[in-house]
C-alpha cells in the first residue's frame, strides 16, 4: 500500500559538513541580504511594503520541490526522462514568475528554445512567495494531472497553506494580483511545454518501435524483457541545447568478442566489479539506484541534493529560484542529449553481452532498464546537475540524506562533483554499465551542465 503524499513533510534534513551561510560564488552575482524579520521567517503577519524577492527565505520552493519529488514516486508513468522533463518545466515557471522581484535577471525568452513574451504583471506590486506559490501549484497541477488522489489533496493542501500565511495582513489587492501574476505565468510555461514532443510522456513510455538487430545492439534484458523505453525522446525540443545532439560524447568502443580488444576489456571488469562486490560498494549501488516507482528516480535525487543545500546553506528566495531553474533545466536536457546518444549508438548492455561471451548464467546486482546502455544516464545527468551546483555554489561539502526515510544511510561529500562520480561508477557496480558510458556520460554531462552558465 503507497503511502499517502503528505505537503511540506519533509524527505531529508540535511546536518551540513563544511556548510556556512553564504551568498552564491559565481561571480559574486547574488548578494546576501540581512535576515528578514521573524515574522517573514515564520510565515506570521507581514508588513504590507512589498520586497524584493531577496528579502525572503527559499520555504516556498523547497517544499514544492520537495512534495514534486513525492509526486514522480507516486504517479504512474513518471520514468526518469519524463520526471526530468516536469522538474524542467516547474524549473523555468518557477523563475519567470519570480524574476521580476530579482533585480538584474534576465527573462528566458529569448535563451529557451521557442519560449515567447509573458504577460507583464498588471496594477503595481507583487508579493514573491506568494507568486512563487501560485506558480508552482499551477504548474504541478498540470504537469501531473493523473497524480493519485493523495497527490491531488497535498498539492491542494500545500497551495492553500501558503496563501493564507501569504496573505495574512497584506492588503487584499496585493494578494489577489500576487496570485493572479504567478498563475498566468505557469499557464504560459504549460502551453509552452505542449510544443516540445513529449507532452504527456507518462501515457506512452514505451510507444511503437522495432529496434535494430545485431551482436553489438540494444536487445530487451532480463528478467523482464521490457521493449524500449522512450526510443524518441532524444527528438524532443531541449532547453537550452540546440538539439538533442549537442554535447556528443562520441561513440562507444568499438564491439568485439575477442579477448584482447577495449570492449572485452570493459566487459571483464563490469563482470569481476559484480562478482566480488564489497559491503561498501553495494551500499553505494543501492544508494544510487534510484528505481521508477519506489522513489523520485535519478532525476529527482539530484532535486533532492539541491533541496537539501539550499536548505543547509539558508539561501534567499531569489538563490533557490536560480538554483532550481538551472539545476532542473539542466537536468531535463541531460535526457535529452543522453537519450539521443542512447538511440544513436544502440549499444548492448553487460547482462546481454556477459551471458554470452563471458559466463553463461551471470546476472548483475540490478535489474537492467529497458533501454541502450551507452551513455549511462546517471552519468550525465548526475554531472551536468554538479556542475551547474558548482557554478552557483562552489565546491560545497554535504551529507546526502535523500533515501534515509528509506533505512538507506545518508552519504557525504566533499562536493557535488564527488558525488557525481560516485552516482556514476555506481552503475558498472550494479552490473547495469560498461566503464566507457560512465566516463564519457561523466564528460557529456559536465558538457550540458556547462551551458547553462550564461542562463538568467
Amino acid at each position: 500500500m503507497k503511502r499517502p503524499i503528505v505537503p511540506g513533510a519533509r524527505r531529508s534534513e540535511p546536518d551540513p559538513i563544511g556548510l556556512s551561510r553564504r551568498s552564491f560564488l559565481a561571480g559574486g552575482a547574488l548578494a546576501v541580504v540581512g535576515l528578514p524579520s521573524s515574522g517573514a521567517r515564520h510565515g506570521v503577519a507581514r508588513a504590507a511594503v512589498p520586497r524584493p524577492a531577496s528579502a525572503y527565505l527559499a520555504e516556498v520552493p523547497t517544499e514544492w520541490l520537495e512534495l514534486t519529488l513525492e509526486l514522480v514516486r507516486a504517479t504512474p508513468g513518471f520514468s526518469p526522462p519524463v520526471a526530468s522533463r516536469a522538474f524542467g518545466y516547474a524549473g523555468v515557471a518557477l523563475y519567470e514568475a519570480v524574476r521580476p522581484g530579482m533585480p538584474g535577471r534576465r527573462s528566458l525568452v529569448g535563451q529557451l528554445n521557442g519560449l515567447t513574451g509573458f504577460p507583464r504583471p498588471h496594477g503595481g506590486a507583487l508579493d514573491w512567495p506568494l507568486v512563487a506559490n501560485a506558480a508552482l501549484a499551477q504548474i504541478v497541477r498540470s504537469l501531473f494531472p493523473t497524480a493519485p488522489d493523495s497527490g491531488v489533496e497535498a498539492i491542494a493542501a500545500l497551495e492553500r497553506r501558503f496563501t493564507r500565511r501569504g496573505c495574512t495582513n497584506l492588503p487584499p489587492g496585493l494578494c489577489r494580483r500576487s496570485i493572479a501574476h504567478g498563475a498566468s505565468v505557469a499557464r504560459h510555461i504549460f502551453e509552452w511545454s505542449k510544443t516540445d514532443g513529449g507532452h504527456e510522456g507518462f501515457l506512452r513510455n514505451f510507444p511503437p518501435y522495432t529496434p535494430p538487430t545485431g551482436a553489438a545492439l540494444w536487445e530487451p534484458t532480463p528478467p523482464g524483457f521490457l521493449p524500449a523505453l522512450q526510443p524518441y525522446w532524444g527528438t524532443n525540443r531541449p532547453f537550452v541545447l540546440r538539439s538533442g545532439a549537442a554535447c556528443p560524447p562520441g561513440p562507444p568502443p568499438t564491439y568485439s568478442e575477442a579477448a584482447g580488444s577495449a570492449f572485452f576489456a570493459d566487459a571483464s571488469e563490469c563482470y569481476r566489479a559484480v562478482s566480488d562486490l564489497t559491503d561498501e560498494q553495494e551500499a553505494m549501488v543501492r544508494f544510487w539506484a534510484d528505481d521508477a516507482g519506489e522513489t523520485a528516480t535519478p532525476p529527482g535525487h539530484s532535486i533532492s541534493i539541491a533541496t537539501q543545500v539550499a536548505r543547509a546553506l539558508d539561501l534567499r528566495l531569489d538563490q533557490a529560484v536560480e538554483v532550481y531553474a538551472k539545476v532542473a533545466i539542466a537536468l531535463a536536457d541531460a535526457f535529452i542529449s543522453c537519450w539521443s546518444t542512447k538511440y544513436r549508438y544502440d549499444l548492448v548492455r553487460p547482462v546481454t553481452y556477459i551471458r554470452r561471451v563471458i559466463a553463461p548464467d551471470w546476472m548483475p546486482l540490478l535489474v537492467t532498464p529497458p533501454f541502450p546502455e551507452y551513455t549511462s544516464g546517471h552519468s550525465v545527468q548526475s554531472a551536468a546537475a554538479a556542475q551547474v551546483l558548482t557554478d552557483l555554489l562552489g565546491p560545497v561539502a554535504f551529507t546526502d540524506r535523500t533515501h534515509e526515510r528509506r533505512g538507506l544511510a545518508p552519504r557525504s561529500f566533499s562536493s557535488f562533483m564527488d558525488a557525481a562520480r560516485e552516482a556514476a561508477v555506481s552503475r558498472m557496480y550494479g552490473g547495469i554499465h560498461f566503464r566507457a558510458a560512465i566516463d564519457r556520460g561523466l564528460e557529456q554531462g559536465w558538457c550540458v551542465g556547462r551551458r547553462m552558465r550564461s542562463l538568467c
